[in-house]
């Protein structure tokens, strides 16, 4: 494509994540007249091992991986000094093509019994059967996950256990985690090979290693976008801006992390950002970039026995490994290669004693959020049977970890380009990580419960002792690199106000991104710093969308509704400020809303 030409088209996607892909596939699928093209940063995913595989998902998170951007926030006193490093995918299919292949739901039922294919098993009715997306329970349940399991079912006897824990009406029970992972050929159930690559959509025209710098509006009117060739791949943006031209709509589906700044250095944002950056102000949203969510998550490290079933060796490229797990996948797609290592979790709400537990820095936080919504759980925990984390000090051996993860903190942040030019600018990023003491005070209930049931475990040989807070000495909770499991009637570990306070810092050290992000381009009333209507369309411009995971507002309604057909709707509430449960879901199901959407008012049939 030579650089002064035109590419003409009457849809244009600027991004080529979770949602685009949806969209893409549907709207092609569905109008084969339409011309769409789909412009994305990062690199294809075509059959790549590193995609399709589930067990070599560590692999994105390595320092040289092309198929994620880190984002670097601001360094903070709440993070212990830190600098916030969080991934968003980058290839086509944005986190579907790079997570870790964690299923969880909302409440968008019908939308999610659309997008999948339920395998675990038959005739749930809060479950879909014939959609593209295939959910299961993985390859391989590995005896790490069954020993987490048992052991909370009968020290945590208050919950109890269930089938079915994204069944998308009760929590508070442990059970066998389901995944994006087919069950008969145990590859990762991602939405390019499951709504663009398996078909044939000559309609549809892909752009990969380009980097969309702007939306084109003329008279109010999205009418194309500029693009840019991403500097990562090789690209030399020197060469030039280029063009693309769209007939009918331009939808920017970049993420939470891409999508403001497109719309910002389009002239479309707040205008005490926009003017001293020289851009002309086309739309004054000042939602553009603020708002900006996640959930906070820490992987606490123990030592296994030697018979626990890990992925340590597949995350550490053990070549032996790899081939032989390779080799089971290929010829039944069963084993560790089809696995995530995450077999069991809860999706946790305190009593009334465990409130007390958590402190009173919590209680304002549960009332306003939590209180009056009895199926709202406040926290994530499960297994993972690996070590998460830097391996590059990593004693040999086998681990296991205890992960957990905040479902809706208090503490949100923001996002604003920082040059009106340079897309590769460092944004002015700070995602307010542990800002609020209620989010600290979650996660040091979620570390307390999680190593009562970790050395109960029948695997556990210990803490990692590096990976745990530093206690004072002569505390009763210091940690031990040698250790046997204790009795299920043991008492719990009693922790002294300074042990807490070793949690805590423990915990501003360590507590990470869970690759959540959302709500930069928030959907609700433009009066209220909204960014997109009922319609997703963007306030102030025509023929301009914003569709992904950033749209979820910061209230506890959507102005319309994404399970039904109707513009306000008050039999579903669907969209919380966060949403409780992995994103990768909703983003899907948006996409497959957006798709409706888009096709109603081009007049198609979905």
């Amino acid at each position: 494509m030579a650089a002064s030409s035109i590419l003409e088209a009457d849809i244009i996607l600027a991004g080529g994540g979770t949602a685009a892909c949806v969209i893409a596939g549907r709207l092609a699928a569905a109008d084969p007249s339409l011309r769409i093209l789909m412009i994305e940063a990062g690199p294809p995913t075509l059959e790549d091992d590193a995609h399709v595989q589930p067990a070599r998902y560590m692999s994105h998170l390595l320092p040289e991986s092309v198929t994620v951007k880190f984002n670097v926030g601001k360094q903070s006193a709440d993070l212990g000094g830190r600098a916030p490093i969080v991934p968003c995918g980058q290839c086509i299919g944005g986190g579907s093509s790079v997570n870790f292949t964690m299923m969880g739901v909302s409440d968008m039922m019908p939308l999610l019994q659309k997008l999948e294919t339920y395998q675990v098993a038959p005739e749930q009715p809060t479950h879909g059967y014939q959609g593209p997306i295939k959910i299961s329970r993985g390859g391989i349940y590995s005896n790490v996950g069954q020993d987490f399991l048992n052991v909370a079912a009968q020290y945590d006897k208050a919950r109890g256990t269930t089938e079915d824990p994204n069944d998308m009406i009760d929590i508070n029970a442990y059970g066998r985690w389901q995944k994006y992972i087919d069950q008969e050929k145990g590859r990762r159930s991602d939405v390019p090979h499951n709504y663009i690559y398996n078909r044939q959509l000559d309609n549809l025209e892909i752009l990969t290693g380009y980097q969309v710098k702007r939306v084109i509006i003329e008279d109010g009117r999205a009418t194309g976008v500029e693009f840019v060739p991403n500097a990562r791949f090789g690209g030399d943006s020197s060469r030039g801006v280029r063009v693309a031209k769209a007939s009918r709509l331009v939808v920017v589906s970049a993420g939470t992390f891409g999508s403001p700044p497109i719309l910002e250095r389009s002239g479309i944002g707040a205008r005490h950002i926009l003017e001293p950056l020289g851009i002309h102000v086309v739309a004054d949203l000042p939602g553009v970039g603020e708002n900006y969510q996640d959930h906070n998550v820490v992987f606490v490290p123990y030592l296994a026995d030697d018979e626990a079933e890990t992925l340590d060796a597949i995350f550490d490229s053990d070549k032996e490994e790899i081939e032989k797990w390779t080799a089971q996948w290929l010829a039944d797609g069963s084993g560790k290669m089809a696995s995530n290592g995450i077999d069991a979790g809860v999706k946790m709400r305190p009593s009334a004693e465990e409130l007390e537990l958590i402190g009173p820095e919590f209680v304002g936080h549960w009332q306003k959020v939590f209180a009056n919504a009895p199926d709202k759980p406040v926290l994530w925990l499960g297994s993972v049977c690996a070590f998460v984390g830097d391996r590059s000090t990593l004693p040999p051996g086998k681990y296991h970890s205890l992960a957990f993860f905040s479902q809706v903190p208090a503490s949100i942040g923001h996002l604003h380009i920082t040059s009106a030019e340079d897309v590769d600018a460092a944004p002015d990023f700070d995602p307010k990580f542990l800002s609020k003491p209620e989010d600290v005070a979650v996660l040091r209930w979620g570390y307390k419960h999680g190593r009562e049931i970790a050395r109960r475990m029948a695997h556990y040989r210990g803490e990692h002792v590096p990976g745990h807070p530093l206690y004072p000495e002569g505390s009763t909770a210091a940690c031990s690199g040698d250790a046997k499991p204790v009795a299920l009637s043991e008492s719990k570990i009693v922790y002294s106000e300074a042990d807490d306070k070793a949690i805590d810092e423990y915990l501003r050290k360590v507590a990470a991104t869970t690759w959540h992000s959302l709500g930069t381009c928030a959907m609700k009333p433009r009066e209220q710093n909204g960014v997109v209507d009922s319609r997703l369309n963007v306030y102030g411009v025509s023929s301009l969308k914003v569709i992904g995971a950033q749209d979820l507002p910061a209230e506890p309604r959507l102005v319309s509704c994404l399970v039904c057909t109707e513009d306000v709707c008050d039999r579903h509430v669907i969209a919380p400020s966060n949403v409780c449960a992995n994103t990768n879901s909703t983003a899907i199901a948006i996409g497959e809303k957006a798709a409706n959407i888009i096709l109603k008012e081009l007049g198609t049939a979905a």
